[in-house]
């Protein structure tokens, strides 16, 4: 740096200017104002207060009248020395001149990160610096602004180059908007203004003054702004990009839910033929399946299993081309796959199409390789009047499956009066019992009664997940114990739903039950969860290797309470005498609609669809509503035209929601193609309850639910009262 740009900060024209004076700011020959100003100390920021409004304003164009000849020449001579300055500096000058300069810290990360001290970094040196500075970036679209900043084409950018490169990738101007609206002189936060824009924008009321500081402490990367307690524009945006910024609640990442009530009380993550990664004709079996699903914080698994030719039993999709694995080896995967995402309870459903022999294989199985980790016996030994917590229940696996007699009377090996999910589908196809139908024992003159054998040892190891043909809901209410479950097809549960929904609730209030998607699904599609679980069904199990909008629905319901499979139902669809229909939402107690206003700001480095060179993404995002039939809504912005890096939306989409405990939101993320249907860009799905208003960050999704970094939407989201 040369001799001048050394001394400048010890001029004394800008030592009296960085003091700063008392000057009078005119505007019209009558409005004459005394304002204090100062030269901050970026050297670049000239700042004024306000003795009325008592708000800081960094200045523009201004006509000042100063106290006496010398102040003015003071001023008129510093201001002509800084410009000149600026002027002739380039970027590493003006960072080493200006210690409080706010991208001063970016320089301190290059130099520290240059271990050979040649003031150079190649590419890979810069990637790997970034990611140690906590920026996220898109590699293909990093290079191409590398390349730019690169003016010698060197392979490699210099100090100023790097800080110029920096700046382009991660500066963003509706940022520096909402920033400036808060910020005093344009240049940082003060703890007072950070606590304004938490409590005004982000609806964050009665947080204290800590909060404001510990945001400042994990998010702003400059240690000087840190030391002041201030934060500067790159920490805003820093914390506007984290967690803490983003649209889902913060406390609702971890188990925020009471796990103490009833199993039946809570929907509860659920796979179904858990043993395809394909169709389910011709796709294959796999252990792997097993794993992904419970790594995926999936509660209840399924095991079709089926006589082996060597006398161990198989699993597979029965009389397909599915390939077959061995009983055993899914039992060990479970055993060490069970709880490594979830202590909560695992309940295994087996669908058993085996005999006598070979069941009591799978019970000597069960009960070897699980070992205390299968429940084989009550609790406290008492007959139970609810089933037990998921609390109660950590660590445990639960076997549903058919139980000679009840918990405590042991008949005959007869079975009778309990059929499989094939059975049950196909007299779902003849027309099964219904409410007003009688019970099963009433029916043997048109064959709907089973008559099957089952394993003694097999059956003894069912405690709380007794499987049961549903007779009817009045039935239920006479009969049924709570440890008994019933399995529904999804054209049965979706026809209860629509013709008795109360009746389904209040059914769902007392027992579990269980629904599985239909055998016409051959293709291992699913259906639309939502429709579920608006009548409280808690074992919604859908085929988890199948991506697509309903697997986005299901991870987004089990997104919050740390992922743990289980989510407690509302408090509607928890009381036996509920009169909660969802096809009449506004007859519930309590019912106070809410309105959704999102303005969607823009989107940050969304993925190419197409990967052919120079293909360049249309984007337009819609937001879509999943709850009781009255909420289900749909809206889109405008497609912007050729740009993925950085689109500007500025729209705003309405909502109504009548029954915001049940609703999910999904944000989507499309190409917009006029000639064909829209490509799929990026999703993120969450339950209504736990969004948090004010300026957020959604971070982007793939089709099958796995994060794409740094690929994300920015919006500022509204709730209020319908008036």
């Amino acid at each position: 740096m040369d001799p001048e740009g050394s001394r400048i900060r010890d001029d004394p024209h800008v030592n009296v200017m960085m003091a700063g004076s008392t000057l009078r700011k005119v505007k019209s020959r009558s409005w004459k104002k005394q304002r204090h100003f100062r030269l901050l100390e970026d050297g670049l920021t000239i700042w004024y207060k306000s003795r009325w409004a008592g708000k800081g304003h960094s200045t523009c164009n201004l006509d000042l009248v100063a106290e006496s000849p010398e102040e003015a020449r003071a001023w008129i001579q510093g201001v002509r020395k800084l410009i000149h300055k600026a002027q002739t500096m380039d970027e590493k000058e003006r960072l080493d001149h200006f210690p409080q300069h706010p991208l001063r810290w970016v320089c301190d990360w290059f130099q520290k990160a240059d271990k050979n001290k040649d003031g150079k970094m190649n590419f890979k040196e810069v990637r790997k610096l970034l990611k140690m500075m906590n920026v996220e970036m898109n590699e293909e679209h990093a290079l191409h602004l590398f390349t730019m900043a690169d003016k010698s084409e060197s392979g490699s950018l210099e100090i100023e180059q790097f800080v110029h490169f920096y700046k382009i990738l991660t500066q963003r101007d509706e940022v520096w908007k909402v920033f400036q609206d808060y910020s005093g002189d344009g240049e940082k936060l003060l703890l007072e203004e950070l606590e304004n824009f938490l409590m005004i924008e982000q609806q964050e009321g009665g947080r204290s003054a800590q909060h404001s500081q510990e945001l400042i402490d994990r998010y702003e990367p400059s240690e000087t702004a840190k030391k002041q307690g201030v934060m500067s524009l790159d920490g805003f945006q820093m914390y506007l990009c984290s967690q803490e910024g983003s649209i889902l609640k913060p406390e609702h990442r971890g188990i925020y839910q009471d796990m103490n009530q009833p199993l039946n009380h809570y929907s509860i993550s659920s796979s179904h033929n858990t043993y395809l990664l394909e169709d389910q004709l011709r796709g294959q079996s796999s252990l792997e399946a097993y794993i992904q699903a419970l790594k995926r914080g999936c509660r209840c698994v399924e095991v079709d299993s089926w006589d082996g030719s060597d006398g161990e039993p198989v699993v597979y999709h029965g009389h397909t081309l599915t390939s077959k694995i061995l009983f055993r080896d899914i039992i060990s995967t479970l055993k060490e796959y069970a709880f490594k995402a979830s202590d909560f309870p695992v309940i295994l459903s087996l669908e058993n199409h085996c005999g006598i022999e070979q069941q009591t294989v799978m019970a000597q199985h069960l009960r070897h390789i699980l070992g205390d980790t299968l429940l084989t016996t009550l609790l406290d030994g008492q007959m139970p009047q609810q089933l037990p917590s998921p609390q109660e229940l950590r660590g445990k696996i639960l076997l549903k499956a058919k139980k000679i007699g009840g918990l405590v009377d042991c008949l005959d090996e007869t079975l009778t009066d309990e059929v499989s999910d094939e059975e049950e589908m196909a007299n779902d196809d003849a027309g099964s019992p219904t409410a007003e139908d009688p019970p099963a024992d009433c029916l043997n003159e048109n064959n709907k009664k089973s008559k099957s054998k089952l394993s003694r040892e097999l059956s003894d190891l069912v405690v709380y997940c007794k499987s049961v043909h549903f007779h009817g809901f009045e039935h239920a209410r006479s009969h049924s114990k709570c440890y008994e479950m019933s399995s529904f097809s999804e054209s049965k549960a979706k026809r209860l739903a629509k013709e008795a929904g109360t009746d389904f609730v209040q059914y769902n209030t007392r027992q579990l039950s269980r629904i599985y998607p239909s055998g016409l699904r051959t293709d291992s599609s699913n259906y639309n969860p939502q429709d579920m679980w608006n009548v409280g069904c808690q074992i919604v199990a859908l085929n988890f290797q199948t991506a697509g909008l309903e697997m986005d629905l299901n991870d987004g319901l089990f997104r919050q309470n740390s992922c743990c499979g289980y989510v407690l139902k509302p408090d509607f669809m928890r009381d036996s005498s509920t009169r909660f229909s969802p096809e009449r939402p506004e007859e519930r107690q309590g019912y106070i609609p809410l309105r959704l206003s999102i303005q969607v700001i823009s989107g940050q480095q969304l993925p190419k669809v197409n990967q052919k060179e120079g293909s360049i993404v249309d984007p337009l995002v819609r937001v879509e509503i999943y709850g009781v039939p009255q909420d289900q809504a749909k809206e889109e912005t405008s497609h912007i035209n050729n740009n993925g890096f950085n689109p500007l939306w500025n729209e705003t989409l309405n909502f109504v929601i009548h029954t915001p405990e049940l609703a999910l939101v999904r944000f989507v993320v499309e190409d917009y193609d006029k000639a064909s249907r829209n490509d799929f860009i990026g999703q993120f799905t969450l339950p209504f309850t736990c969004i948090q208003a004010g300026y957020r960050h959604i971070h982007l999704l793939s089709k099958d639910g796995t994060a794409i970094p740094p690929s994300s939407l920015f919006i500022n989201i509204s709730i209020s009262e319908l008036k």
